[in-house]
């Protein structure tokens, strides 16, 4: 007899639906299979056929962490292009790349952890460099191209599944898994979710990751708003991965729940499918998901919704069907393209802020002089892959204007450092083979070693002159004469072993501290002191050494020798993306390091034509008035410097645009932890004052007209015309940009809103027409008094121009709506949360579920300001949901206190144990509301009867 060959699986027939395919293979798994893929390190099922799966692969710039890639610039970078279809082409080489990576190394995962949405609120966010923009429609129509090219555009298989980060309102490290965002109604809906929204409902997205902070009160990772709003823009199943350690989060330090069962559950019902968590192994999660199914906190049922999501991207990347995935065979790798489309990126990321009196582009004969700690460097930042191409801008100089007629300082300072003894530190010598810290790749980056394959540091009668940098607040490296860092291992030992700062925790930073008649010096990934023992130099609790600095010579003098004889000096400052302004590290400031500013000075005094070329992770506040020429981009990839040296030239006429407003001072700054972007006055939106350089900002090497401007409007968008004609004389890109502004609203508005933009490229005298069709619902605000989004009737301004506030062009229209109508109190109260003016209050959670509530800020007092309440013919009693102790004072316009509502709670009530108490108020026609609220009392909801 013949054996019958098995039927195939269902899940296995591509003829079928996914939906279909998922439903027959959920069935097959086991209760503990389906358990284990709740795990970011999914394990196989070999019984089945089915391959371990992860999610998460770092990819926000290219392919991160696993060795080397192309690597293109920072996403703040790649926001600075205004260019879509450039960046949806960096999108495409790096899931190409992705996909090659994975073919030789199983460890690169098809589920790409990128790119961030997080909008630019702050610049003093450490990671100010993975977002796009401090505005909502530039951030979404950036992230949308990226996503796209990362999906690629087959109908049914994707290239790479891209997961949105990190949901939501998130822009603080310091404190980011305990602090609280809080987020008003308006802020959440005309803001924060707005980058998240339009990019996700532009259908490239496979997910997104909740965010460390608590938003209202409320871990992200229980968000209601996954549930609410996320899930409700699309018909695909999106995959929520939470952030690495976040479920423990919400107990060890949120302390959010009292059991990980719970909070484990809590996060899962939620909305969160993957957890990724101490790391490879997965005991901990499925131990915590089979406790939370044995106290009847999850069904099976619940396992499954997640596991469907899991699989529904796994499906789409071509897992189940390998022979029919067109992306299987993906080789594009370094390739030429992909270096040229990495140059072509950071050029068109560079951004002329000024050049005053045409000093720029530089002859073909001048004599530069090029100092500065970023003039010879290719800075790399936590979610970059290796290099394999390297360009600084002094080698771009080098090979554009040739070696002869380039100069170079760098500005460090030279030193000595002499100990108590008299001898002083010196580097051994060594024949240990260079390495690159990350190019072997790592699934967990933080978890990689410092080398002990080299000697320690000793002391010797002549010593090793360092060359020192205080990259700011006296924090610094120290750097030998073969280039390499001073670094700690885990064996305490100092060596000369890091080939640039680095690491999860930097182990290549120092700080002096004056001590007696010389210094002690600190290192800071530790926190103890450097010694000097028999055995060598390290680090230790006890015995520090005071060592003598000695300066051979300081950077202002390297600089000083040089400028002088240029026609032109070059200053290139900025930052290391690994100090001062990074993931787990906020900056403290806008200004400049003292050491840079020092430097820019010395080249100033030694020649007037200086220009400043800034490659930083995020804006400084500097003092350009001395400047004829400043120009910044972000740290540019592997290309930057070549990008840098030809924009310089004139090669190519820089066209970058700011993608967020570049402040004078830190005066002009809110409190990092203040998110209510309208009250405060926050981003180019709402900002009252004179920027150093506004949103959209950029020149360029050619001049250019704005002309015929019409408008026309349909029941679904305003169309809206113009032209652009180049009046300069060599072919330039001119970014564009459409403004919106509410001309008369009966609320805060923005001071102008882009609503849209193209980048296009104009020969000299070509003139090009302008089309855009915005949707009325781009009109449209948060009405906190109805809970949903309205359009005022009347003038709305339409302004056309070179940036946010260089309008060439403006008119009016007038557009339909609805017209405002006062809050009917009798039938609704009043959300605590829906008010219209507020100081010093907190929004929190009103459950761990579910709404919101109000408290004072720090348990002091705050106001609550609610326009227009219609008291209709009149009202008698006023009650309110309250819990904690504190009491809440109504009045009515600003005038006196009518009454009085007193919350007191028991000794072992929760902060959700909610009473009702009531007063006495008269009140009729339409009136504001005024509350305060004193003491750590909790408000969610103000009813009004009579």
């Amino acid at each position: 007899m013949t054996a019958q060959t098995p039927p195939t699986p269902s899940f296995r027939d591509r003829q079928l639906p996914f939906a279909k395919r998922i439903d027959d293979l959920l069935s097959r798994l086991t209760l503990d299979e389906k358990i284990g893929f709740l795990h970011q390190f999914a394990p196989a099922v070999e019984r089945l056929g089915i391959d371990g799966f992860r999610t998460g692969q770092e990819a926000l710039h290219g392919v991160a962490w696993m060795g080397p890639a192309t690597v293109f610039p920072q996403a703040v970078g790649l926001g600075a292009t205004w260019n879509t279809e450039l960046v949806r082409r960096v999108g495409e080489a790096v899931s190409k790349e992705t996909r090659a990576m994975r073919a030789r190394d199983e460890r690169v995962g098809l589920n790409v952890w990128a790119p961030t949405v997080n909008l630019l609120r702050h610049p003093l966010w450490g990671r100010n460099e993975e977002g796009y923009s401090e505005d909502p429609k530039l951030t979404s129509a950036i992230a949308t191209a990226y996503t796209r090219g990362l999906r690629g555009d087959h109908p049914t298989y994707w290239r790479t599944a891209p997961v949105l980060k990190h949901w939501l309102a998130h822009n603080n490290e310091t404190g980011r898994d305990v602090t609280s965002s809080s987020v008003r109604p308006r802020v959440l809906h005309e803001y924060d979710l707005r980058a998240f929204r339009e990019t996700v409902e532009a259908g490239g997205t496979a997910g997104v990751m909740p965010a460390y902070n608590l938003v209202n009160g409320r871990p992200n990772h229980v968000s209601p708003y996954l549930r609410e709003h996320l899930r409700t823009w699309t018909d695909e199943d999106l995959l929520v991965c939470s952030d690495a350690g976040a479920p423990s989060n919400l107990v060890d330090s949120e302390h959010y729940f009292d059991t990980h069962e719970e909070a484990t559950a809590a996060a899962l019902l939620a909305g969160v499918d993957s957890f990724t968590d101490h790391g490879t192994d997965s005991s901990k999660i499925t131990a915590r998901v089979r406790g939370a199914l044995d106290r009847g906190l999850l069904t099976e049922s619940d396992i499954d919704t997640a596991v469907r999501r899991q699989l529904s991207v796994r499906f789409r990347l071509g897992e189940f069907d390998p022979e029919y995935d067109p992306h299987a065979l993906t080789k594009d790798f370094d390739t030429p393209a992909h270096r040229a489309l990495a140059q072509e990126a950071a050029e068109q990321s560079v951004v002329l802020l000024k050049n005053s009196g045409g000093l720029l582009p530089l002859a073909p004969d001048t004599r530069l002089a090029v100092v500065g700690l970023l003039a010879d460097e290719c800075k790399l930042d936590w979610y970059s892959g290796t290099l394999i191409h390297r360009s600084t801008p002094l080698e771009g100089l080098y090979e554009r204007f040739g070696a002869e007629r380039v100069e170079f300082a760098e500005g460090v300072d030279r030193v000595l450092l002499k100990t108590s003894t008299g001898a002083f530190l010196h580097v051994p010598r060594a024949e240990a083979a260079d390495e690159v810290r990350g190019a072997e790749g790592a699934l967990d980056p933080a978890l990689l070693a410092g080398r002990t394959d080299l000697p320690p540091l000793t002391t010797d009668p002549a010593g090793t002159e360092f060359a020192l940098v205080d990259w700011g607040e006296g924090v610094l490296t120290l750097r030998a004469p073969d280039g390499r860092y001073l670094s700690v291992a885990e064996d305490g030992c100092v060596r000369a072993s890091a080939d640039q700062p680095g690491g999860w925790v930097v182990q290549e930073t120092f700080r002096l501290e004056a001590h007696e008649n010389g210094h002690l010096l600190r290192h800071m990934g530790t926190g103890r002191h450097v010694s000097v023992a028999a055995d060598g130099v390290r680090v230790a609790e006890a015995n520090p050494e005071t060592f003598q600095l000695i300066v051979v010579e300081s950077g202002e003098d390297a600089v000083t020798r040089i400028t002088s004889q240029a026609d032109v000096v070059l200053v290139v400052a900025g930052n290391d993306p690994h100090i001062h302004g990074r993931e787990t590290e906020d900056r403290s400031t806008l200004n400049l390091p003292a050491h840079q500013e020092r430097l820019l000075r010395a080249a100033r005094a030694g020649n007037p034509n200086t220009v400043l070329a800034l490659v930083s992770a995020y804006p400084y506040a500097v003092d350009h008035a001395a400047l004829p020429a400043l120009l910044w981009m972000s740290h540019g990839g592997q290309a930057a410097g070549t990008a840098l040296a030809r924009v310089l030239a004139g090669d190519v006429s820089p066209a970058g645009r700011l993608p967020q407003t570049w402040y004078a001072a830190d005066t002009d700054l809110p409190d990092l932890l203040d998110y209510d972007v309208i009250g405060s006055r926050q981003t180019y939106l709402y900002f009252e004052g004179t920027p150093l350089f506004p949103f959209g900002h950029g020149l360029s090497y050619a001049t250019f007209s704005y002309a015929d401007l019409t408008t026309r409007t349909t029941d679904e968008s305003l169309h809206v015309s113009f032209t652009v004609t180049n009046t300069g004389d060599v072919p330039a890109d001119e970014v564009a940009q459409l403004y919106t502004r509410a001309v008369d609203p009966t609320v805060p508005r923005p001071r102008r809103e882009l609503v849209a933009h193209s980048r296009v490229r104009l020969t000299p005298g070509e003139r090009r027409e302008l089309s855009f069709d915005v949707p009325l619902s781009a009109f449209d605000f948060w009405d906190v008094s109805r809970g949903g989004l309205r359009r005022e009737p009347g003038p709305y301004e339409v302004l056309v121009g070179a940036s946010s506030e260089d309008v060439r062009l403006r008119t009016t229209v007038i557009l339909d709506g609805e017209a405002s109508a006062p809050r009917p109190v009798l039938h609704r109260g009043l959300a605590a949360a829906d008010f219209d003016e507020q100081s010093g209050i907190a929004i929190v959670d009103r459950t761990k579920t579910a709404g919101d509530a109000v408290t004072p800020a720090q348990g002091g007092s705050g106001r609550l300001i609610y326009r227009d309440c219609d008291f209709a013919d009149g009202v008698t009693e006023v009650t309110a949901a309250l819990s904690g102790d504190g009491v809440v004072e109504v009045s009515l316009d600003g005038g006196a206190v009518l009454a009085v509502l007193t919350s007191e709670a028991a000794d072992d009530a929760s902060p959700y144990d909610y009473a009702t108490p009531r007063a006495g108020i008269i009140a009729e026609g339409v009136r504001d509301v005024h509350l305060r609220l004193r003491g750590p009392v909790r408000l969610a909801h103000v009813g009004f009867s009579g």
